[in-house]
């Protein structure tokens, strides 16, 4: 309360000074936050194709999925033996489910060159092809001795099985006389005195 005084007798008289009251809600809101600031803008590697020619990576660029920033040493290697160009003609030919076989196909060819140039690829193709003849070979001779063992082995069991069945349906053959038993010396006509009878008679 504030006195104010009067310019006649000098008395004061006392002044209501207006309150001001703070209602409930306006105590335990919390101050406003700043408004959010926008997330950072992510920052996208160019790819190794893109790194090595110099040149700025589009979004969409065509040799992005397939020569990442971590193997730079694949598109190099592709690039050193059909070029930039033609990689990227070639990819932009093909629908995108080939795309990846034909990039691995162009690596490993890329790669079979620089170790041959002469022949290349077609080297290594060459010495597959005579490694697939040996093997099919060397099986067909492991092919042969095995069905060559299974008719010996048939042959065998099936000796085995006729001669189980002799023995089975056969009849017991009767023990066979000997020389001896037949030899009768003295038969039951022969008259015992007339072996002694002398070969000639006095007359």
């Amino acid at each position: 309360m504030e006195y104010s005084g009067d310019g006649t007798d000098g008395a004061t008289t006392p002044m209501a000074t207006p309150t001001t009251m703070s209602s409930p809600n306006t105590l335990n809101c919390p101050p406003p936050s700043p408004a959010s600031s926008p997330p950072p803008p992510v920052v996208l590697s160019p790819c190794a194709a893109c790194k090595i020619l110099r040149r700025r990576c589009v979004e969409k660029c065509v040799l992005a999925p397939y020569f990442p920033p971590s193997e730079p040493l694949k598109f190099s290697t592709a690039h050193r033996v059909f070029g930039a160009s033609n990689i990227i003609k070639f990819l932009q030919e093909l629908p995108e489910s080939q795309r990846a076989d034909a990039v691995s196909s162009m690596v490993y060819e890329a790669n079979a060159r620089l170790r041959d140039p002469v022949y290349g690829c077609a080297g290594a193709i060459c010495q597959l092809q005579k490694q697939v003849s040996e093997l099919q070979a060397e099986l067909a001779k492991a092919k042969a001795e095995m069905l060559n063992m299974q008719c010996q082995q048939s042959n065998l069991l099936s000796m085995i099985i006729m001669e189980m069945d002799q023995q089975l349906i056969a009849p017991p053959t009767p023990p066979q006389p000997t020389p001896y038993d037949n030899l009768n010396f003295y038969t039951e006509d022969v008259n015992m005195g007339s072996i002694y009878e002398p070969l000639w008679t006095c007359n």
